[in-house]
């Protein structure tokens, strides 16, 4: 099975919500359905948390305080 990515467990949760949305599961199928989107939740936002340290390690100066700066789009 290929490795799991943000962008992948994104699609997947959003296939999720439209079934739970469109409410013709049942109970069975739906209480599946929640349990995955869960998973699928925290995992992302677990990669969206790794993600954010990563940033601001990259932000650090000498002194090791954190800079911000804003976001340029390249163009």
């Amino acid at each position: 099975m290929a490795k799991l990515t943000f962008e992948n467990a994104m699609k997947r949760l959003e296939g999720i919500v439209e079934a739970l949305e469109r409410g013709d599961l049942g109970l069975d199928d739906a209480l599946k359905k929640f349990q995955e989107g869960i998973k699928l939740s925290t995992f992302c936002s677990n990669k969206l948390d790794e993600t954010e340290r990563k940033v601001a390690l990259l932000l650090k100066d000498e002194e090791g305080n954190i800079r911000e700066e804003p976001f340029q789009e390249e163009r």
